[in-house]
C-alpha cells in the first residue's frame, strides 16, 4: 500500500514537473520584436452616411465597405494598386456625400498629436487622384462642408485649395516658427488640452474660425540632437510652471468677402481657451474659456460676423475644472441647449443646458463617474456613454434616454467595454476585454442581438496558455487614511503560498489616472516574463486616481507627490507582511509620472524598495509646462512648498536601495534637464547609481531598436539587483 501511495505520489509530482516545463519561456525578442503577444484591433471603423454600412483600413493598402446587417464585405472602395502616386495611407476621411476620400500618406510627427503630410484627393466615381499641394507637406487638411476646398496649414499659416480649379489660396501670412502660429495649437495646448485642429469649418461652409497664437514672448527650450559632425541644437517654446504663456485670440475668415475679424474672448496669456467649435447655427461660435487657474470655465457664444461675444455658462470649482475636453459640451438639434459633463455633484455625471432659458436639468446621478461619452441618437432621444457605475475597476456601456428615463445596460461581462454605433445607432460594435483576456469585437444590432463575431484573438488566447501566463487578480489594500486602494497582483502559474518571493511594483499614480483597471495592458506581456522569472508583480492605485469620485481625485490638490508617495509606501508594506512576500526583495518601477513616484519612493521610503527605476521623470514640477502643472499645484510663486516639498531632488541625500535613471535626451515633454539636475543632487549627495541615455529619443523612447534595448536593460538591472 505505502509503495502504491509513493509510486502515486511520484507520478503526479512528474507530471506536475512535466506541465510546468512544458510552458514555453518568454523573452524579450517575443514581446518586442516578433510581437508575439501583441492584440488584434478593429480599427479605423467609419459608419457611412446610411448607417447600413460601415469601412475599415485595410493595413493602410485598401478601403473595404462592410455591411452591417451581416458583417460581410461588399466592396473596396479604395485601393492603392488602382491609384498612381502612393503606395500606403496612414488615414482616410470621407467628404460628406462621400463620393471624395482625403488619403492622409508619408505621415512625419511633431508632437504627440500634430503631425505633417502628403495628402491625396481620391475620386471615387472616376478614380481619379489629386495631391492637395506640391509646395510642401501639410498638416490638418479637412473637406469644406461643400467638399469643393479643403483648408490646411503649411509652415504655420492656413491656406485653402479649390479642388475644382486647383488655386491655393493663403489667408494668412504672419505665421512665423517659434513666434505666430495660425490653425495649429502651441506646444503645450496641443499635449494638455489633448488637440492639433486649430481651425473648423462653420456649418454652411462660408466661414472659418481658428485659433491665433502669439508665442513670442514664451521663453524657449533648447533640445542637443545628435548624429552631425556638429549637433544641432532644437529650439521650441515651452512655458514652465509659473511663466508666460502664448497669447491666444480667435479668429473668423469669411471665404466670400476674403475678411477676416478677430473674435472678442477676454482672452489673454493669463487665461485658456481650450476648445472652439461652432453651434448649431453657422453665425456662432462657440468658445470654452479658462482663467489660469483652471477652476472658474466659461462657455462662450460669439457673433462670426460682428465678433460681439456674450457668456452663456460659467462653472466654478474650488480646486480645477476637470472636463474642458471636446466632450464638455455637445450642440443639441434644437439650437437652444447642450449637453453638459461636469462635476457639479462631486462625480461626472450628465447635465441639459438651456442657453437660451438658463435651465440646467440634470440627466445621470449616483456616485459613480461617467467615462465618456460615445454618441446621441438624436432621432430617438437617447445617448450612450461609458461610465464606472459598475466597479471602479470596470467600465460598461450603458444608454439613457434624454428625459433621464430609461437607463439600460449594454455591456454585462465583467471587464471593460466599450461601443462603436452605426450613424443610425441601429447597430453597435461592441468592444471587450478583461485583465486575463485580449479584447474581442462583436456586432449587435440596437436590439443587443448578436450579427457576427468579428475578432475574438484567439490566437493570442492560445499563446497565453502556452506561455503560462500568470493570472492577475484583483485586491483591496487597505492605508492609514482609511482608504481601501484598488490593486492588482499577477502571481506565478506554479504560485507555492509557503514560498518567499520578491515584489515587483509598477507605479504611475498620477492625477486623473488609472492602472488598475480589468482591461488587457499593452505591459502584460513584460510582467509575465518577470513573473515566468519568480517575482510577483503588483499595482496599487493611489489617492489621485480616477473612478473614484471629485474628492479621491481631487486630494492631492496642491502637494504632488505626498499623499500618493505615502500610499504607495504603505501599500508597499502591507504587500510586504503577505506571507508569501519576501520583504527584503522589494521593488519599483514607473515611468513618467511614475518615474516620479519611483524616486520619491526610493528618497521618502527608508530602504523599504531594495530597488528602483525610474525613466523619463518629473524631479521637479517647476520643470514642467504651465496647463497641467498649474492645474494641480497652482504657480511655483503661490506655492513654492508645494513644489519643493515632494521633489526628489531635495531628497537625494536619502536615496537607498539600487537605481536606474533612463531618459530620452530628445524628450520635449518631460525634458532631460530633470534627469540631470536629479543626477547632479544624487552625485552631491554621494549616492551610486546607474544611467541609461537615449540621444535624441523622446519620451516615449521608440524608434529602431530603442523600445528592445530599454526593456532588456531595465530586466537585466531587475534580475542583478532584486
Amino acid at each position: 500500500m505505502k509503495f502504491k501511495l509513493c509510486l502515486i505520489l511520484l507520478l503526479t509530482s512528474v507530471i506536475s514537473t512535466q506541465a510546468q516545463t512544458s510552458v514555453k519561456k518568454i523573452t524579450l525578442e517575443d514581446i518586442y520584436k516578433q510581437y508575439t503577444f501583441s492584440a488584434k484591433r478593429i480599427s479605423g471603423i467609419n459608419s457611412m452616411n446610411d448607417g447600413k454600412y460601415y469601412t475599415v483600413n485595410n493595413m493602410g493598402r485598401s478601403i473595404e465597405k462592410h455591411r452591417y446587417k451581416d458583417g460581410e464585405k461588399v466592396s473596396t472602395v479604395f485601393n492603392v494598386e488602382d491609384a498612381d502616386g502612393i503606395t500606403s495611407f496612414s488615414m482616410y476621411e470621407f467628404n460628406l456625400d462621400e463620393t471624395k476620400i482625403l488619403l492622409t500618406t508619408q505621415v512625419e510627427r511633431i508632437y504627440r498629436h500634430s503631425f505633417s503630410a502628403e495628402y491625396f484627393v481620391y475620386d471615387i466615381s472616376d478614380k481619379s487622384l489629386l495631391s492637395l499641394s506640391s509646395n510642401g507637406k501639410q498638416q490638418l487638411a479637412a473637406f469644406s462642408p461643400e467638399s469643393d476646398q479643403i483648408v490646411f496649414v503649411r509652415e504655420n499659416n492656413i491656406f485653402v485649395k479649390d479642388i475644382l480649379t486647383g488655386l491655393e489660396t493663403q489667408i494668412t501670412f504672419d505665421g512665423e516658427k517659434n513666434m505666430i502660429i495660425n490653425g495649429a495649437p502651441d506646444w503645450v495646448y496641443e499635449e494638455e488640452f489633448a488637440f492639433s485642429d486649430g481651425f473648423h469649418w462653420s456649418p454652411d461652409g462660408k466661414k472659418i474660425v481658428y485659433y491665433k497664437f502669439d508665442e513670442s514672448e514664451v521663453q524657449e527650450f533648447s533640445m542637443t540632437m545628435f548624429g552631425d559632425l556638429y549637433p544641432e541644437s532644437y529650439r521650441f517654446k515651452y512655458p514652465k510652471a509659473g511663466e508666460r504663456n502664448s497669447t491666444v485670440t480667435i479668429h473668423v475668415y469669411d471665404m466670400s468677402s476674403k475678411q477676416t475679424i478677430k473674435i472678442d474672448t477676454y482672452a489673454n496669456n493669463e487665461s485658456y481657451i481650450p476648445r472652439i467649435k461652432w453651434t448649431r447655427d453657422p453665425d456662432i461660435v462657440s468658445i470654452t474659456w479658462l482663467n489660469r487657474l483652471q477652476n472658474h470655465v466659461e462657455i462662450i457664444h460669439s457673433n462670426a460676423t460682428t465678433g460681439k461675444s456674450e457668456v452663456v455658462y460659467e462653472e466654478d470649482n474650488e480646486r480645477y475644472i476637470s472636463e474642458a475636453t471636446d466632450d464638455m459640451i455637445t450642440y443639441l438639434p434644437d439650437n437652444k441647449s447642450f449637453l453638459l459633463i461636469s462635476e457639479l455633484s462631486g462625480y461626472f455625471h450628465f447635465y441639459i443646458y438651456n442657453f437660451k432659458s438658463k435651465e440646467l436639468k440634470k440627466l445621470t446621478k449616483g456616485d459613480w463617474d461617467i467615462h465618456s461619452l460615445l454618441g446621441i441618437d438624436m432621432k430617438r432621444e437617447e445617448l450612450y456613454y461609458t461610465s464606472y457605475e459598475e466597479s471602479a475597476t470596470e467600465l460598461h456601456v450603458y444608454s439613457v434616454k434624454m428625459d433621464g428615463s430609461k437607463k439600460q445596460k449594454i455591456s454585462h461581462k465583467p471587464g471593460s467595454s466599450s461601443a462603436n454605433f452605426s450613424n443610425s445607432f441601429d447597430y453597435y460594435i461592441l468592444s471587450h476585454s478583461d485583465a486575463n483576456s485580449p479584447a474581442t469585437y462583436i456586432l449587435y444590432n440596437r436590439k443587443g442581438k448578436l450579427i457576427r463575431v468579428l475578432e475574438t484573438n484567439k490566437e493570442l488566447k492560445k499563446k497565453i496558455e502556452e506561455y503560462g501566463f500568470g493570472k492577475i487578480e484583483f485586491m483591496k489594500v487597505p492605508t492609514a487614511s482609511g482608504q481601501l486602494l484598488n490593486s492588482y497582483m499577477i502571481k506565478p502559474r506554479n504560485f507555492d503560498p509557503g514560498k518567499k518571493y520578491p515584489l515587483f511594483v509598477f507605479v504611475y499614480g498620477g492625477p486623473e489616472s488609472q492602472n488598475v483597471i480589468d482591461a488587457w495592458n499593452r505591459r502584460w506581456p513584460w510582467f509575465q516574463l518577470l513573473v515566468q522569472e519568480g517575482y510577483i508583480v503588483a499595482c496599487v492605485d493611489n489617492r489621485g486616481t480616477n473612478g473614484r469620485g471629485e474628492e479621491f481625485r481631487k486630494s492631492t490638490y496642491m502637494e504632488l507627490g505626498k499623499l500618493e508617495t505615502i500610499d504607495q509606501i504603505e501599500s508597499a508594506t502591507y504587500l510586504g507582511e503577505l506571507p508569501y512576500i519576501d520583504v527584503t526583495r522589494m521593488g519599483i518601477f514607473g515611468w513618467s509620472y511614475g518615474g516620479y513616484m519611483s524616486g520619491l519612493c526610493l528618497t521618502k521610503g527608508n530602504g523599504l524598495f531594495k530597488m528602483g527605476i525610474a525613466v523619463a521623470p518629473v524631479t521637479n514640477w517647476r520643470y514642467y509646462d504651465t496647463v497641467y502643472t498649474e492645474r494641480f499645484m497652482r504657480t511655483p510663486q503661490e506655492n513654492p512648498n508645494g513644489y519643493d516639498d515632494n521633489s526628489p531632488i531635495n531628497f537625494a541625500d536619502q536615496m537607498e536601495g539600487k537605481f536606474l535613471l533612463i531618459h530620452g535626451m530628445g524628450d520635449d515633454n518631460v525634458h532631460f534637464q530633470n534627469s540631470v539636475d536629479f543626477v547632479s543632487a544624487l552625485v552631491e549627495a554621494g549616492k551610486d547609481f546607474e544611467t541609461q541615455f537615449y540621444p535624441n529619443k523622446t519620451h516615449s523612447l521608440r524608434g529602431g531598436n530603442t523600445t528592445f534595448h530599454v526593456y532588456k536593460r531595465m530586466t537585466d538591472f531587475i534580475l542583478e539587483n532584486l
